[in-house]
């Protein structure tokens, strides 16, 4: 499995658990630490936490198991390293206070669709 197909995996996992407003952006030619970012949002920090439980569940089965995972449930905020792909859920509000797509403006943003 490449990396696109783990962020789409990924991507696909969240909204099939009703996440919202997800973006996965490609940051492999501006960041050496990863491939793709999916960002995605929960309607409240138990949802964020169902997120992280879905994207962990849909990867193990196939194989590709999450190195880390920062951030508590309850913070708001969870952060998952898969080394080639990171997925960041946090609730809408703490999406909006700090912007995180503003800071890869200047990648390219795929559509789950693709």
């Amino acid at each position: 499995m490449d990396c696109k197909e783990m962020a789409m995996l990924a991507a696909k996992a969240i909204d099939d658990k009703k996440g919202t407003d997800i973006t996965i952006i490609d940051i492999g030619t501006k960041a050496a630490f990863a491939d793709y970012m999916i960002i995605a949002s929960g309607g409240s920090d138990r949802q964020v936490g169902a997120l992280c439980d879905a994207v962990e569940e849909k990867l193990d089965k196939e194989g590709v198991f999450v190195r880390s995972i920062e951030g508590k449930r309850g913070s708001g905020w969870i952060l998952m390293d898969y080394g080639d792909i990171i997925v960041n859920l946090l609730t809408a509000e703490l999406r909006e206070k700090y912007n995180i797509e503003k800071v890869w403006a200047d990648c390219e943003f795929l559509n789950l669709e693709d």
